[in-house]
């Protein structure tokens, strides 16, 4: 249990996502949920306004677990990374990573995620968490070496700011958490104002 939380908002939590950074952040303050990934199929979304189709996106895989487990409380994220008001979402392969990295050289680029929480009977909360990352011009040797790890096939923009791209980070301006994939100051009052609901 996380101890700025009352029992009663966290018990019987799923995390609707199979992220193992999702996971991990949460496991991370405490926690206690089952995993159950969504259904949903990110590609058939409305990207012509990045921040609405994340949190219409986080809002669907909630509602879509919740609709097999009725009476848990369900976490929901979705996350894209947006440069030059291009969204980049996972790559499909190893070329396309390289790509999205050389758009993102030398460039500031948006990380957006939508959040959702909803609790029974008919508790609903989704909101969205925006963060600026600034790349440092990289060389051609380094799109290649770091499109050819494992690392950024399964990465909103093909790249993990908590692993081997940090060398690449210049500066961020907001959430760290967010562009790793959980913006935790958002969740957290996202659990107040379903405490000011339900009661602590």
């Amino acid at each position: 249990m996380n101890p700025f939380l009352s029992r009663r908002v966290q018990e019987g939590l799923v995390l609707a996502s199979a992220s193992p950074r999702r996971r991990e952040i949460l496991s991370d303050l405490g926690f206690e949920f089952e995993v159950l990934p969504s259904a949903v199929c990110e590609d058939d979304a409305d990207w012509t306004d990045p921040p609405a189709a994340a949190g219409m996106l986080a809002a669907m895989k909630a509602e879509d677990v919740r609709a097999r487990r009725p009476m848990k409380t369900i976490i929901a994220a979705d996350t894209v990374v947006v440069c030059e008001g291009r969204v980049l979402g996972k790559p499909s392969g190893r070329e396309e990573a390289a790509g999205m990295l050389r758009e993102l050289s030398g460039m500031g680029h948006e990380v957006i995620t939508g959040v959702a929480l909803c609790a029974p009977p008919d508790h609903r909360l989704v909101e969205v968490e925006r963060t600026a990352v600034f790349f440092r011009d990289l060389s051609e040797g380094e799109i290649g070496i770091y499109s050819g790890l494992d690392e950024p096939l399964d990465k909103a923009g093909a790249y993990a700011i908590q692993g081997h791209a940090s060398i690449f980070v210049e500066r961020i301006e907001g959430d760290y958490l967010n562009v790793v994939g959980l913006p935790v100051w958002r969740l957290f009052g996202m659990f107040r104002k379903l405490e000011a609901r339900i009661g602590r």
